[in-house]
């Protein structure tokens, strides 16, 4: 018969024959778990018994099962995303390297433990933007390939080349990007009259204008550049 006693410096243990074997499963100190309280959790055992499982093994499943819960993707990648702030331009705060996952990857699979994530999943969750949005795709799959590789280095079991089975399946993107069409520059005077309002933007704008110098050169730009009205 199952029974509870006290012993093993003073802990709680519940004798079970599971298939014939005889089986010890520890509930507690004496200390933390009173006499009532393991009297409940060996009755929640004893009903998997009835039911032929084997209580130590189930609790180890729930156990595993609580921890991959703590390693989903969403978790992971934030991990990932703050091991590299360091790499990125002003601690990566303007959000252009997480924003591709927390758009498009997250939404669909970061509450999936990354054990569990397969190529599937990665082909599933980029396939409607993989030939519409190439580039975005494109940075999407690169993060969670380091994702991937950062869950590896934390000792997960984790295919690290799930991103790149993906990509297989997926083919190539028919993408074909579209150029912003160019201002005539008969319509340049108005435009640059309508600048007006002292911002930041409509300066660097008119600068710009002025300059014929390429965009980022305008936007960051540093003072030790500017001599004067040079």
């Amino acid at each position: 018969m199952a029974s509870q006693k006290a012993r093993w410096a003073g802990q709680w243990f519940l004798q079970v024959t599971v298939h014939g074997r005889r089986r010890e499963m520890r509930l507690g100190s004496l200390l933390y778990v009173s006499l009532k309280e393991a009297r409940e959790e060996a009755a929640k055992w004893r009903t998997l018994v009835r039911q032929g499982k084997d209580p130590i093994k189930e609790r180890e499943r729930e156990r595993r099962l609580a921890a991959r819960a703590d390693h989903t993707l969403a978790s992971i990648a934030a991990e990932a995303f703050e091991a590299r702030k360091a790499e990125l331009k002003g601690d990566g705060k303007a959000g252009r390297w997480f924003s591709p996952l927390q758009l498009h990857v997250l939404p669909k699979i970061g509450r999936v433990p990354i054990e569990e994530l397969d190529q599937q999943d990665i082909k599933n969750t980029l396939q409607p933007i993989w030939h519409t949005k190439a580039d975005t795709a494109r940075k999407a799959m690169n993060r969670l390939g380091i994702v991937m590789r950062h869950a590896a280095a934390m000792g997960l079991d984790v295919d690290v080349q799930a991103t790149d089975k993906a990509k297989a399946l997926l083919g190539k993107s028919r993408h074909m990007p579209k150029h912003l069409p160019s201002m005539d520059w008969r319509d340049v005077p108005v435009f640059y009259s309508g600048l007006d309002e002292g911002s930041v933007t409509h300066l660097a704008l008119r600068l710009l204008i002025l300059t014929a110098a390429r965009s980022s050169e305008i936007r960051f730009c540093a003072l030790d550049e500017i001599d004067g009205d040079t």
